[in-house]
């Protein structure tokens, strides 16, 4: 019978680590956007684009269904032959993905 609480317990605890919020500073996400991407995207809405249509605007990537801070971590780390293969420390991976999903506001 000690081990009926348990499953409420496990609930309590584990509630303060679903709440803690992403890390990043959207911010700093923002500024790196617009330094290292936007000569292929659109990175802020309704700011200036590249040339060309060939890579999305971030608002539109923002807006797809499938699009999570882990979706975006593994595409980020992960090489794609048209695009730049840029190594990004832990701290800007986390402020481009925090400005990425800023943009669902």
């Amino acid at each position: 019978m000690r081990f009926a609480a348990l499953p409420g317990l496990l609930a309590v605890l584990a509630t303060p680590a679903l709440a803690q919020p992403e890390p990043g500073d959207a911010r700093s996400g923002q500024r790196l956007a617009a330094t290292w991407c936007a000569n292929c995207h659109q990175v802020a809405p309704g700011g200036p684009g590249p040339s060309t249509d060939a890579a999305a605007s971030f608002a539109a990537i923002a807006a797809m269904p499938a699009t999570t801070s882990m979706s975006l971590r593994v595409f980020l780390q992960s090489p794609h032959a048209n695009m730049p293969d840029y190594r990004l420390t832990r701290e800007q991976l986390d402020d481009l993905v925090a400005y990425l999903l800023s943009l669902r506001r």
